[in-house]
């Protein structure tokens, strides 16, 4: 299961995010060898697919996909030094797939640590303590490569010193590593290397109660992906029943809750897509990485699909949804079977057959 690191200076909300996002947590029972430590969320990505399907094949339950959030040790300045929970923190995003960066935007009862608020710099805070982590652990590596590639002239090697030498121009440019431009050649002699600022990133501002209803709100990071979040509002609606959250929200104008926004944009950040399985006994979502080809989906289920492979019994949910199920796809000719290269596509109901 992919994870997004939470990360953020202390009293931004951080914390409070995270506590609203478990309350969305699924059965872990249902996603196997998940162990779920105090400071880890497992929470379903939102798919109003999964009900309509459910209701079409009268399933008996209903398992959505899911996504993993971290609540990651709090960082101050000097964190790549070791200042504070430094070290934890750094070895904690190392181990997550996305960074989603926690900013405040408004004032407020709570002191901010630096004792003004500035998203800008909060944001540029915590971007120049990966980049100086990221630039540490290319300088500790560079020596040792380029001594070796000199003496042996090794091809890998030598596309190892090229690839760490563009990443360290760029990192101390002040450009974070994910915009460096290898040559396939780099990235294949370097694809052990785990940079922090190689990993996508996603900003959650967390702002007013009047902003986050606000259609017209403009991000102060300018082009970075950001999600305007108001924290309050969000710890409110994980308190409530399903149907006084949708009033509350009805009230308040909105039309799909904050943190709804942030697992989706999750989701679509990581290339990762849904295709299902529905029947009887339930209506799953199941993930994939876009591109994936339908032994790899197959083989998301149990690695005896992916290795037994024979055909993907495949209808897309638009032709499910309209010709009333399996059947009525099958009369209008929109039930395919689909070898070994179909790469499969968002929103696929997929049925696989394999050898035992």
């Amino acid at each position: 299961m992919l994870q997004v690191g939470i990360v953020g200076l202390p009293n931004v909300g951080k914390s409070t995010l995270f506590t609203a996002l478990t309350k969305k947590q699924v059965d872990c029972a249902n996603f196997p060898f998940c162990t779920i430590e105090p400071n880890v969320g497992v929470v379903e990505v939102p798919d109003t697919r999964l009900q309509v399907l459910s209701d079409m094949s009268g399933s008996e339950k209903i398992i959505p996909t899911a996504i993993e959030f971290v609540d990651i040790a709090g960082l101050v300045a000097g964190a790549h030094k070791g200042e504070g929970l430094g070290n934890k923190f750094l070895a904690n995003i190392r181990e997550t797939d996305m960074i989603a960066h926690v900013v405040r935007s408004f004032e407020g009862d709570v002191t901010h640590v630096d004792g003004s608020v500035d998203p800008v710099r909060d944001a540029e805070v915590i971007e120049l303590e990966l980049m100086m982590a990221d630039l540490a652990t290319i300088d500790k590596r560079l020596g040792a490569v380029e001594r070796r590639a000199e003496a042996t002239k090794d091809a890998l090697l030598v596309q190892q010193v090229s690839g760490l030498k563009k990443f360290k121009t760029s990192l101390e440019a002040g450009k974070l590593a994910i915009h460096v431009e290898l040559t396939e050649e780099e990235g294949r002699a370097l694809k052990d290397l785990q940079l922090l600022t190689t990993k996508p990133m996603m900003y959650i501002v967390n702002v007013s109660e009047d902003d986050a209803v606000d259609p017209n709100w403009k991000s102060p990071l300018g082009d970075a992906l950001a999600i305007p979040v108001s924290v309050k509002i969000e710890s409110e609606l994980a308190t409530m029943e399903k149907e006084d959250a949708q009033e509350f929200m009805a009230e308040l104008g909105i039309k799909e809750s904050g943190l709804d926004r942030v697992i989706k944009k999750a989701y679509e950040t990581l290339d990762l897509i849904t295709y299902f399985t529905s029947g009887v006994m339930e209506t799953r979502a199941w993930t994939v990485k876009e591109g994936s080809t339908a032994p790899q989906a197959a083989g998301v289920i149990h690695t005896d699909f992916e290795q037994g492979f024979i055909r993907a019994e495949t209808i897309a949910y638009d032709d499910f949804v309209e010709l009333g199920g399996e059947k009525g796809a099958k009369e209008a000719g929109k039930f395919r079977l689909e070898g070994k290269e179909y790469i499969v596509k968002d929103g696929d109901v997929l049925h696989f057959r394999f050898a035992n």
